[in-house]
This record gives structure tokens, C-alpha cells and sequence, in this order.
């Protein structure tokens, strides 16, 4: 009974973007390119709620990006090109032919191993990647990027052996970028040797199982809890946030602790 409910809601769903695409002006005259951006702040929504495991608001984003999903389904329908259906049936054929484990014969032992195989099978499928870091989109932010980057080629046996190694080469990499910051060399030297070190730490924190994007952003979110706190106490006693000294700020600062979230 349950899926059929679920069914009935995703095609009132689709009746409904239907009607609007027929009947809104804004909607009517949306096009792949023009919706984008907007797919792209839909996702980073998501990500905010799911940092916050806020049920309510996940609830909400994903019905935000799911809307994406069937627009850009629909305007391929009006192209003559695939449909919502397409899209279903090519991730379903996707999903069993990646999953031999499971809909085939092949043994695997854990989760790991369920990687390195996905990665074979993704060289192996048609229009697939044709290199092992074929599929790693341009577009992703730095970070994330180098993540996955990391990711892939362990999966194919590049990685280290002993993961205790990797602090040695964060040590490695942060006295390189000391020794170039402090001679004066050349920015393009710093670029390189900055990120000799930021990539050096996001691999330590694979090898750790700790997601560097969501522990910057849950840093980044701690300091301006933090730094915000310091203003609102500036403001309530009528003190210039910029005329104050470094030295009460931080007593702010470390005040504005106590009510971390």
C-alpha cells in the first residue's frame, strides 16, 4: 500500500509540473543552462540540512532537488531526447550492473572491496570513464575534488600501505611550505607548496575516515557562531567592534565558547 501511495505522489508530481510548464510564464521559459545555477544552490541547501540532520529541512531540500531532477526530465521530453522514465530505467540498468555482489555471482568480502570492483565495472561500462580519474568532475569545488581523487586511485591500489606514513608526509609537506613562505619565494612556489599540504591533509583524513569538507564546514559554522557573538557583545555595549583590541575580542571570543551548539 505504501508504494502505491508513493506513486500516486510522484505522478501528481509530474501532473503538476506539467501544468506549470504550460501555464507559468517563469516555468514556461526555463531552459537547461537558465536552470543551473539554481541546481547548484538547491544541492549546497541539501548539504547545509544534512550537516544539520535536521529531518524537517532535509525533507524540504530534497524536494528541492528532486523538482530539478524532473524539470530537466521534462524539458528533455519537449526536446524529443529522453524523458523521466529514461532517466529511471538507465539508473536502475546502472545500479544492477554495479552490483554484481548483490545481482550476480561475484563474492566480495566487505565495503571496501565493493569500491575497488564499482571502479573496475565503471572502466568497463559503455560511455563510461575511460581513465581511472575520468569521471571526477571538473567543476567540483577544490576540496572535494582532491577527495575523490584520492578516493579513486586507492580504489585501484594506489594508496599507502601503512596509513601511519601519511603524518610524516603532512610533516614533510608543512616544513616545505615554512621554508618557501619564509625565503621570499615566488607566489606561485607558495600556491604550490599550500597545496602540496591541503592535499596531504585531506588524504589524512580519508585514511581516518574523516570527511574533510564537513569538518572544515562544521569549523567554519563553530567560528561564525563565535565571531558573531563577539560583535552582538560589542553592539550591546555600544563599543566600535573595529576599535576594540585584539586582546577583547578574544575574551569574547572565548566567552562566546559556552554556547557552541
Amino acid at each position: 500500500m505504501r508504494r502505491e501511495e508513493q506513486l500516486k505522489s510522484f505522478e501528481k508530481l509530474l501532473d503538476i509540473l506539467d501544468i506549470l510548464r504550460e501555464q507559468c510564464p517563469w516555468d514556461a521559459k526555463q531552459t537547461n543552462h537558465s536552470l543551473r545555477p539554481n541546481t547548484i544552490e538547491e544541492v549546497y541547501e541539501l548539504s547545509d540540512a544534512l550537516l544539520k540532520d535536521d529531518s524537517d529541512e532535509i525533507k524540504k531540500e530534497l524536494g528541492d532537488v528532486l523538482l530539478h531532477v524532473l524539470f530537466y526530465a521534462k524539458i528533455g521530453d519537449e526536446k524529443g531526447a529522453f524523458d523521466i522514465k529514461d532517466v529511471c530505467d538507465r539508473l536502475a540498468e546502472k545500479l544492477i550492473f554495479r552490483h554484481p555482489h548483490i545481482f550476480g555471482g561475484v563474492k566480495v568480502k566487505d565495503a571496501h572491496e565493493v569500491e575497488q570492483n564499482w571502479e573496475a565495472i565503471k572502466l568497463k561500462e559503455k560511455g563510461g570513464n575511460k581513465t581511472v580519474l575520468g569521471g571526477v568532475p571538473r567543476g567540483l569545488p577544490s576540496m572535494i575534488k582532491a577527495y575523490r581523487i584520492q578516493e579513486k586511485v586507492a580504489n585501484v591500489g594506489f594508496d599507502w600501505k601503512d596509513k601511519g606514513d601519511v603524518w610524516a608526509k603532512v610533516s614533510e609537506e608543512l616544513g616545505e611550505l615554512q621554508e618557501v613562505i619564509e625565503s621570499d619565494d615566488t607566489q606561485a612556489r607558495k600556491e604550490e607548496e599550500l597545496g602540496d599540504l591541503l592535499f596531504s591533509l585531506i588524504n589524512m583524513g580519508r585514511l581516518y575516515g574523516v570527511d574533510p569538507d564537513t569538518s572544515l564546514e562544521r569549523t567554519n559554522n563553530k567560528f561564525a557562531h563565535r565571531f558573531n557573538y563577539v560583535e552582538q557583545k560589542a553592539n550591546e555595549n555600544n563599543e566600535d567592534l573595529r576599535s576594540l583590541t585584539l586582546t577583547q575580542m578574544e575574551a569574547y571570543y572565548q566567552e562566546a565558547k559556552q554556547f557552541d551548539e
